[in-house]
């Protein structure tokens, strides 16, 4: 059996104890925290399965992607740097994303699939992308080439 994200956190945090790598080890602690909050809202014997790991992370990620544009905005780009540096952690522990190419030949044939015809039919399509990708594209990406795809 493959091991989970989480017992990759876990030895990662180890080794980052090691190196003495405080921000690499901030995070994984963050993205550890985040997987056993998930699990304490479960029933008492229930495990956090592998996908509901990648979604935890991803939505970290997302969380530091939003951030960053708000401090962008703000003109704080001193800050900006370590909300990156949590991202490239994170990203160690997410599956493969996907190329704009493939992600676009997707939609393409989903758009074919669903039979979907103008701007009305966008929530089929992108139910039908995001459904194929679990995980390896952002769901903002597959809206926009969904609403590109069906405008044109």
């Amino acid at each position: 059996m493959t091991e989970s994200i989480y017992e990759r956190l876990q030895s990662d945090m180890t080794a980052a104890m090691k190196a003495k790598d405080s921000d690499t080890l901030s995070t994984l602690r963050m993205l550890k925290a985040a997987i056993l909050e998930a699990k304490t809202k479960k029933p008492k014997d229930a495990t956090v399965s592998p996908e509901e790991e990648v979604e935890i992370l991803q939505r970290y990620a997302k969380k530091r992607r939003e951030t960053i544009e708000e401090l962008r905005k703000v003109g704080r780009e001193d800050l900006v740097l370590a909300e990156e540096r949590e991202i490239a952690v994170t990203s160690r522990y997410l599956p493969q994303a996907i190329s704009e190419d493939e992600l676009k030949g997707l939609v393409r044939a989903a758009v074919a699939q669903t039979g979907a015809a103008g701007p009305k039919d966008t929530g089929k399509v992108i139910g039908a992308v995001m459904a194929q990708v679990k995980g390896r594209a952002d769901g903002s990406t597959v809206s926009k080439l969904v609403r590109e795809a069906l405008a044109g």
